[in-house]
Order: structure tokens, then C-alpha cells, then sequence
């Protein structure tokens, strides 16, 4: 089974528990407009590897990954479903920990494939309301909110995603969306929040793109922490 990997990051703190090995796949439909990898959204791109290949890196290193695992993410895994389902059983039958990280727009038979396999789901939510979703991403949310729903009825631990990005998804009227749609969910689930900063500022401007959010000022620790009590305040756990 062959992938085509971005990069290959050996050393990741902040993918899933643990000291993990991150594969970045090659490929995204979504155009977000603060995204730190831009260079990963061409389908098809970067080197072809295979699940052995990759395993085989992962085993160098093993006794550093003792309470990590392999984190998945791109671009868009998904958009690569039969690869990762590959390299996902490879691993369960190895003992390894294998952890998702998804924005979620991907057919429903792409995330239904990889889940048995999944210990755990990181997916990244950008949006509730449709046009702020839109505005954001250049895409609607109905496929990514049917993949939330559909993870959240798996066994795969779930964490969602939320990159706090000041006057864009940090209003009442979007915290308030945001509650409502996780306690439909059929599991409690927590937030992991991000602070948007602008470090991918450089790469976009390297690889010839207009970075339409430059106008938006980097979150601080008291927007995030206000965002967090805005959630606690609706019952909904934040790390």
C-alpha cells in the first residue's frame, strides 16, 4: 500500500499523549484561510511511501515513543483513507497507539473505514455557523458535522479542535453554536484550545498566496482562557 507523505515529523509533543511519530499526508479540499501547511493541500504530492517504510521508522525509535504512538495527520488523511486504514491495523497489531487528526471533510465511507482502527480522533472544527464556516474555509460544514457526529459514535477517544481566532469564531452567538452542537453529540467530549498566531504568514507569502486573515491580531492567553470560561459556563470541558 503506497501513501503520499508530506513530511515526517519524529519528535511531536502535540499530536496525541505521548512523544509521537506525526505523518503528514499530501492532500486537502479545504482552503483555510489561517492554515499553517498550505504546501500540503496538492493531492498526489510529496514522497510515496509504504506502511512498511513508515513502521520501519517508527521502530528505530521505539523506546521513545514508549507512551506515544504514530499521529496521522496532513492536509487531510482522510483523502487517504485505504492508506491509513493500512497503516492503522499495522499498527494495532503491533501495540502501537494510532491517533486521527482530521478536519473532517472527507466522505463518510473514508472516516467509517478508519475508525475501527483509530484509538483516538483529533478533529479540528473552524466553524459552526454555515457562513462563517464558508468564510474560513471556502467550504460548507454539513460533511465535516456528519463526520463529527459519526466519530463521536465510534469507540476512538475524541478530542475536538478549536483555533481560537480573535473577531472570527471567538463571539457569543458562535461559543453558543459550538456548545449546542457538541452536547448533541452522543458523548461528552473535551476542546483542546489553540491560539492563533500567524507563523504561517511567511510560508504563504513564500509560496505566492494572499493570507487573508493578516489583518487579525495573534490570540493572547486572556482571549483563550475567556473563550474556555465561556464553554465551562455551557458545561463544556476545555484543555
Amino acid at each position: 500500500m503506497i501513501g503520499y507523505v508530506h513530511s515526517i515529523e519524529p519528535f511531536g509533543t502535540v499530536d496525541g499523549p505521548g512523544i509521537r511519530m506525526v505523518v503528514f499526508l499530501s492532500g486537502c479540499q479545504l482552503g483555510c484561510a489561517f492554515c499553517h501547511n498550505p504546501d500540503t493541500w496538492r493531492e498526489k504530492a510529496g514522497a510515496k511511501m509504504t506502511v512498511d517504510e513508515i513502521l520501519a521508522r517508527f521502530e528505530r525509535n521505539r523506546p521513545f515513543y514508549r507512551k506515544g504512538g504514530i499521529t496521522v495527520s496532513g492536509g487531510e488523511p482522510l483523502l487517504q483513507a485505504p492508506f491509513v486504514r493500512a497503516l492503522f491495523t499495522a499498527c494495532r497489531e503491533r501495540g502501537i497507539d494510532t491517533a486521527l487528526d482530521t478536519a473532517g471533510h472527507a466522505p463518510l465511507e473514508a472516516l467509517a473505514a478508519v475508525l475501527p482502527v483509530t484509538n483516538r480522533v483529533l478533529f479540528g472544527l473552524k466553524a459552526v455557523h454555515p457562513l462563517r464556516h464558508q468564510r474560513l474555509t471556502q467550504r460548507d460544514n454539513q460533511l465535516i458535522l456528519a463526520n463529527l457526529h459519526q466519530a463521536a459514535a465510534s469507540r476512538a477517544a475524541l478530542v475536538i479542535r478549536w483555533v481560537v481566532i480573535p473577531g472570527e469564531n471567538d463571539s457569543a452567538d458562535e461559543l453558543d453554536r459550538l456548545a449546542e452542537l457538541l452536547h448533541s453529540l452522543n458523548r461528552p467530549v473535551v476542546v483542546e484550545l489553540l491560539p492563533y498566531h500567524t507563523m504561517a504568514l511567511v510560508k504563504w507569502k513564500a509560496m505566492g498566496m494572499t493570507y487573508k486573515l493578516a489583518h487579525v491580531p495573534e490570540a493572547t492567553k486572556e482571549m483563550v482562557d475567556a473563550v474556555r470560561a465561556a464553554l465551562a459556563a455551557k458545561q463544556i470541558t476545555c484543555l
